[in-house]
């Protein structure tokens, strides 16, 4: 074949692996995305190369650092997994909820699973801004407003897609991140913007 796009849902587990190892074996087939760059690249942990461009955010697998961050940002915030996919195991928690205990637990896994914890960004209500890139240029972008009774906008879990256009922030977003992702080979990839900040980088089925 000429050429191979490999494009599925995360998480990244063992078979997912291995596929993509099999593919970086390939000399004369062009593969998209770069199967090194999928291996390297975490979807959440990718963005935190570009922190500036980020809300306040921490990585951990302790509650009780998350217990501490959550006071720090005032009583909001979103966990969510590192290997997740469409909003699976997103959480938005405050403080007070009775049920913040158990939440955390899950969203650690007891102590296992590392969990990204940003601070809550209330503009998500207007819209969580999908930006799709094409090496590393502007391609698309389509604005996922959530649902009145959900924290997410995954379009699956009741979002609505919304015609939107990208501004000053946006722009600003794409300069940083475009080149490195054309240098990375990482072809077609979808950023996630919400109030002019970035959240992730989704590099295996944007």
């Amino acid at each position: 074949m000429d050429l191979a796009f490999q494009r599925v849902d995360p998480p990244v587990d063992a078979d997912y692996t291995i596929a993509t190892q099999i593919l970086a074996l390939c000399r004369r087939t062009v593969v998209l995305n770069r199967p090194d760059s999928i291996l390297a690249y975490n979807e959440k942990l990718f963005a935190l190369q570009f922190r500036d461009l980020m809300t306040d955010t921490i990585v951990t697998r302790r509650a009780s650092d998350l217990r501490e961050f959550l006071a720090q940002l005032g009583g909001e915030m979103i966990v969510k997994p590192l290997n997740g996919k469409g909003g699976e195991g997103i959480f938005h928690l405050i403080e007070g909820d009775r049920n913040l205990t158990s939440l955390l637990e899950q969203a650690t896994g007891f102590g296992a699973n590392w969990t990204m914890a940003q601070r809550y960004l209330p503009q998500v209500r207007e819209g969580d801004k999908r930006i799709l890139l094409l090496e590393g240029e502007f391609l698309g972008a389509v604005l996922r407003v959530p649902a009145e009774s959900e924290s997410r906008a995954n379009l699956h879990v009741g979002g609505k897609a919304v015609k939107t256009e990208l501004d000053e922030d946006d722009r600003r977003i794409l300069d940083a991140v475009g080149p490195v992702l054309a240098r990375e080979g990482l072809f077609f990839v979808g950023i996630d913007v919400i109030g002019g900040k970035l959240t992730e980088i989704n590099v295996t089925s944007p």
